[in-house]
């Protein structure tokens, strides 16, 4: 090889070297296909529950909630004491090699979603917002909690026909910028895909396949006390419920969003580490000397929960809420429903119910019956993850749990 061939060869290589880091595919996410092994922090439980309770070892992730989108497209409200609980966070999650995540969105805080994806430049504008808070916090992964896209949710939301397919294409902005590149991106869901312009669920959603490393299915709330009467929080299986209780499920939930396109391999289920609490008189609970199942409750007379649950008060959209009568797992050992092993205590009534593969206790005294999630439920859930090939679990909330009695469940079930 001449001087000059040498000389060639070694410009061309310098050129090649120097133009890779501008190569569109340079910062190209790569999906990973591990286990996700999830939970959200509730930051305004952080006195109870502190960054420094978390069972890192345990977890591949965990979501900081919430950021709550603003009238302001440039701000995202953290809450009290945020920035030094998400410093915390992250500092603690990257100690362990745990992704850590930031939640934008909850039940209160989606009401400015649908504005801030309403135009192409308001879309420019909140990607910019969204990076500025991965920039400044050294996050990992961004989860989008819009509850829910092209319906009302709490109230008084912004809503559009439009909202759908204006997420989705923010989500595209966002994952063409350099750095929402490299993001794990994630959506929290409800039971049925994203809903369409015509109002019903979408048919196709394979476009935010593209786009989202996964989604989590918020399987819970599926009965609650603005039900008919009572049934299971959080229902594996409703397919084999009488006809009139299908109100869905994990399994059914699955198949929808499977159906519309987005692969079992992408979806994430949510599960609950809390349940919901009735005023259930002896004459509906009991039926032949045993728990009966989907009870007529007291309405009028509706139970307090435990620490954690809503006293009653005004919510965001001004309008007054009552008690919301919740009950986390560990809420529920500290209120003498459940021993310290997650078992029914003494004088408490149970009953697991074997399609929706879900618990329910009652107090005599206090006439309260609570639908919840335990360690057989969570056991069975995470083998149906494993079975049906979902990629994990994502709970709600890590300080519900008591000292991993249900995410030691899960994991077990799932093989983790």
């Amino acid at each position: 090889m001449t001087i000059i061939t040498q000389l060639l060869v070694l410009a061309l290589l310098a050129v090649t070297i120097q133009a890779t880091p501008s190569s569109p595919f340079h910062h190209k996410h790569t999906r990973s296909s591990k286990k996700v092994a999830s939970t959200w922090w509730a930051s305004w439980h952080a006195s109870d529950f502190p960054v420094s309770s978390l069972s890192w070892s345990k977890y591949s992730r965990v979501t900081y909630a919430f950021a709550v989108t603003t009238t302001d497209i440039n701000t995202l409200d953290l809450g009290p004491s945020g920035d030094q609980y998400l410093n915390e966070l992250v500092g603690n999650g990257h100690k362990h090699g745990v992704q850590v995540a930031v939640a934008i969105g909850g039940w209160t805080g989606s009401r400015y979603f649908s504005d801030h994806v309403s135009t192409a430049a308001k879309r420019t504008e909140f990607v910019h917002t969204v990076i500025n808070l991965v920039n400044k916090y050294k996050l990992d992964g961004i989860d989008f909690d819009w509850e829910y896209p092209g319906q009302q949710g709490i109230g008084c939301n912004g809503l559009s026909t439009a909202d759908t397919a204006n997420f989705l294409s923010f989500l595209k902005l966002l994952r063409a910028d350099p750095v929402g590149s490299k993001l794990v991106l994630s959506a929290a869901t409800g039971l049925a895909p994203f809903t369409s312009a015509s109002g019903t669920p979408s048919t196709d959603v394979s476009g935010f396949a593209q786009v989202l490393d996964f989604i989590e299915i918020m399987n819970y709330d599926v009965w609650g006390p603005w039900s008919s009467a009572v049934g299971p929080n959080a229902p594996l299986d409703d397919s084999c419920a009488p006809v009139g209780d299908h109100q869905g499920s994990a399994m059914s939930a699955v198949h929808s969003w499977t159906s519309a396109g987005m692969p079992a391999h992408q979806i994430v289920l949510g599960v609950a580490a809390y349940g919901h609490a009735f005023r259930v008189h002896a004459a509906q609970a009991i039926v032949n000397g045993k728990l009966a199942a989907y009870p007529a409750f007291d309405a009028s007379n509706p139970p307090l929960g435990d620490k954690w649950d809503n006293a009653g008060g005004t919510d965001v959209c001004g309008v007054y809420e009552p008690s919301g009568g919740t009950f986390s797992f560990n809420g529920m050992i500290e209120n003498g429903f459940l021993s310290s092993n997650g078992l029914p205590a003494n004088g408490i009534k149970y009953r697991y119910g074997s399609c929706s593969q879900t618990p329910y206790v009652w107090n005599p005294t206090s006439e309260v019956m609570i639908s919840y999630d335990n360690a057989q439920s969570f056991t069975a859930k995470g083998k149906y993850i494993s079975s049906a090939g979902l990629r994990g679990f994502s709970m709600w909330e890590a300080g519900g749990d008591s000292h991993d009695i249900l995410l030691n469940a899960i994991r077990s079930g799932g093989g983790y």
